[in-house]
């Protein structure tokens, strides 16, 4: 069964599965020299013009596999050496043009771009505004606009294209590390850096448990991963690898709703808190919104912080789908509840790398949550585990289901200017939510369904048990924040 998406996702990771063998066997010294070299044995090229830049281009995979540009606090970075296939961004002509009488396309011009030169459209590119104009005028569809699925895709406006180096430029300023760069850059010139190095350490130091035990906090759309295995077998293969238990996201989610409901019902209106990308987005491009956004942490921190009640000394690793969370377990708001972040990317390459093979191991049981924890991996799934809480308490929330950054802005925009009906807004910056993060092995519509089968599975069917456990953690008069 094809594991991966895509070829770029594969050559990830190699790379990632690599370095992680290349760690365990103490093997550190030549390591930007013997896996760019493993990957690509030559002597003929198959990605690049030649072997030497396609090895040049792992060394710098294996950069970011190591931790990437410390000085850069972004997650996501552009390798500069791997953006140079791409076309020049633009309206153009394309060899679809007949040469008609009508001109159609120079006539709609605003700004005289378009000249007919030996029967042809021709565009001056230091005039032409890319307004679109010629482009619906054509009757034969003979001009487009062509932009790169890097920038398209960079919903935040956060990316743009070097007007002198052609190469792919990273506005941090802008960025809120979704991640959707990272998925549509066709030759994987933007990766996510890893902290698999510091999640080894993590894992090493530990010495099985005898110096403080490592708990993973494990995101509920990993149900739609793994395809080739069960969730449960799965989990044993975490367990081999060092992982005192396993414990689920939506168990911190199941609490985050009755803390969200009883907000919201508090503040009147509210924005939810779960995705950290949509919470950035919010921050960077609705500051006068910021106030709406729920105190209350995300469902990673809040589970992470009921294990450390219970276990002091307790390491905590999350893993899942989003690059985003690896910018968020960094924020002072979760006060260190967090030690490291893996993504569902990473920890194939880890089990593999290991030669643990899920798909043989025996099931190990995960039901920590209930139905409406687990279905926070979809979207709308807070919303529907909202109404629920409210309504618990005679109280109605009306929700506003916001599936993507473009559906977020525009629901944002809205209550910007006082137009919303609604008072709980569900932001989710991955289109479909977590199940189609950036950095899940797979993405697709058929996800979902995954996610549904996972929720009526639960042998919980309310929240309440989650909520008794936070309680009895912290006190009832406890604030998440």
């Amino acid at each position: 069964m094809r594991i991966f998406d895509t070829n770029v996702q594969l050559l990830k990771y190699k790379t990632l599965k690599a370095v992680i063998k290349h760690i365990y066997a103490n093997d550190l010294d030549s390591i930007y020299l013997d896996i760019p070299k493993e990957i690509v044995p030559g002597p003929k090229a198959t990605m690049r013009c030649c072997i030497y830049k396609e090895r040049a281009i792992v060394g710098e995979r294996v950069k970011l596999a190591l931790g990437g540009d410390k000085s850069n606090p972004n997650i996501v970075e552009v390798i500069d050496i791997a953006c140079d296939e791409c076309p020049v961004d633009g309206i153009m002509v394309t060899p679809a043009c007949r040469g008609c009488l009508t001109h159609l396309c120079k006539e709609n011009c605003p700004k005289d771009a378009i000249t007919i030169i030996d029967k042809r459209a021709v565009i001056d590119k230091e005039k032409c505004i890319e307004c679109g104009k010629c482009v619906k005028s054509c009757p034969y569809g003979a001009i487009i606009a062509q932009h790169r699925p890097c920038v398209v895709s960079c919903k935040p406006k956060a990316l743009t294209v070097n007007s002198e180096s052609k190469k792919a430029e990273i506005n941090v300023d802008k960025c809120i590390n979704c991640g959707a760069c990272v998925c549509a850059c066709p030759f994987g010139a933007i990766v996510d850096k890893s902290f698999i190095v510091d999640c080894i350490n993590i894992l090493r130091n530990s010495e099985d448990g005898k110096n403080y035990k490592v708990y993973a906090v494990i995101a509920p759309s990993i149900v739609s991963q793994f395809k080739y295995a069960k969730v449960e077998q799965v989990i044993t293969g975490m367990k081999k690898l060092g992982f005192h238990q396993v414990v689920e996201a939506a168990l911190g989610a199941d609490v985050d709703l009755k803390l969200e409901a009883d907000e919201c019902i508090k503040k009147g209106v509210m924005l939810s808190s779960c995705c950290p990308a949509f919470v950035d987005y919010v921050i960077k491009n609705f500051p006068e919104l910021e106030s709406y956004i729920s105190e209350n942490v995300s469902p990673m921190v809040v589970t992470a912080k009921m294990i450390k009640a219970s276990d002091p000394t307790a390491k905590v690793i999350f893993i899942g789908p989003c690059s985003a969370k690896k910018a968020e377990y960094k924020l002072p708001k979760t006060g260190g509840a967090i030690d490291c972040v893996m993504s569902f990317e990473e920890l194939q390459a880890f089990l593999d790398a290991r030669d643990i093979n899920v798909s043989d191991l025996e099931c190990s049981p995960l039901d920590n949550a209930s139905y409406f924890g687990r279905i926070f991996a979809k979207s709308g799934g807070v919303a529907q585990g909202i109404k629920n809480e409210a309504a618990k308490q005679g109280k109605d929330v009306i929700t506003c289901v916001m599936n993507g950054i473009d559906e977020c802005r525009i629901g944002l925009t809205r209550l910007k200017f006082k137009r919303a009906t609604e008072n709980f807004f569900e932001g989710m910056a991955c289109e479909g939510g977590c199940i189609n993060g950036a950095l899940c092995l797979t993405h697709g519509v058929k996800n979902a369904d995954d996610v549904d089968r996972y929720g009526n599975e639960a042998k919980e069917k309310t929240t309440d048990n989650s909520v008794n456990l936070y309680e009895m953690a912290f006190g009832k008069k406890e604030e998440n924040q």
